[in-house]
């Protein structure tokens, strides 16, 4: 069976992305895997820590049992997203053991993020992390810079955070970071931002973010490995476009298809209609926004 690692390689070399969706929700995963198969895409279903805490996922086994139900492997892999060193609300982790649980489950990859560790303890836990991956055969994403957006309370005003390049991934340290680490996709702030996980702020359409091309290009010629957008929902599509021209293989997208799902939820409380609401937001990201229908084979190299 193609690697994942294989898979976001053969999307950087033709020019093409992997979306990952993010299931806060377990039924979720299975309007979201269908509409990958019905597109014709390949993609990833990712959980990350927060979503176990704060919604209503349960746990990294819970989720592994719900995609085990639905997978197609021609189509979709299964990856841990954000296991934090420090967390959104600025606790220490204890992660090794999340990451050790994980690969027994038989996640396809993980993800390690220890940007709001200073860069020292940041390169070293991921070098852990990365041993631990690779020695299952799995490949490791990390972070580098701050994609805000998660914390409690507001962000600053966005225009102030794009003008000033606050939090923006730094070239230099990039280079030695992926040195040092052995990491093999690396997350990248540009000006893309999370979508709000907290009070109110959770339902608030995201900003329509930007994207500095040129800071992303000068991080693709130090780095050398595909990189990857987190934040994805909402940035506008010629950023995007032109994003995944200069390196960016993997973009994360939670947003966009929780408040689908929030959203029908809420008006019907009907999972049923909720289910419907992801299915035709994760169709249209894939065929109008995206533009990755009919494009698995690309991705994976496989005739069906």
């Amino acid at each position: 069976m193609l690697t994942t690692t294989a898979a976001i390689l053969n999307a950087r070399n033709a020019g093409l992305v992997v979306p990952a969706f993010n299931v806060p929700y377990l039924p979720m995963v299975e309007p979201v895997i269908r509409a990958v198969v019905d597109a014709d895409a390949f993609a990833l279903i990712e959980t990350a820590r927060l979503e176990w805490i704060k919604f209503e996922c349960h746990s990294a086994a819970a989720v592994m049992a719900e995609f085990k139900k639905w997978e197609d492997p021609r189509h979709v892999r299964l990856h841990l997203d954000h296991v934090p060193g420090i967390d959104e609300d600025n606790q220490r982790v204890d992660c090794l053991p999340i990451f050790r649980e994980a690969i027994a489950l038989g996640y396809q990859s993980i993800m390690v993020d220890g940007s709001r560790l200073p860069l020292e303890e940041n390169i070293a836990l991921t070098r852990q992390v990365v041993e631990l991956a690779h020695t299952a055969g799995i490949p490791c994403e990390a972070e580098l810079g701050a994609v805000l957006g998660h914390e409690a309370g507001p962000l600053p005003p966005y225009e102030e955070l794009f003008a000033s390049g606050k939090g923006f991934t730094d070239v230099a340290e990039a280079g030695r970071f992926v040195k040092e680490t052995g990491c093999d996709w690396i997350s990248v702030a540009i000006g893309n931002i999370h979508g709000a996980i907290s009070g109110v702020l959770k339902d608030q359409k995201k900003v329509e973010a930007r994207l500095n091309i040129d800071h992303l290009k000068r991080l693709a010629q130090v780095t050398g490995i595909p990189l990857v957008l987190h934040g994805g929902s909402g940035v506008r599509r010629e950023y995007l476009l032109a994003a995944i021209q200069v390196g960016i293989a993997k973009v994360n997208v939670g947003a966009e298809i929780r408040q689908a799902y929030e959203g029908a939820f809420r008006d019907t409380g009907r999972v049923s209609a909720a289910q419907d609401a992801v299915y035709a937001r994760t169709s249209w990201l894939l065929s109008d926004y995206f533009n990755l229908s009919g494009t698995r084979e690309k991705v994976t190299g496989e005739i069906l």
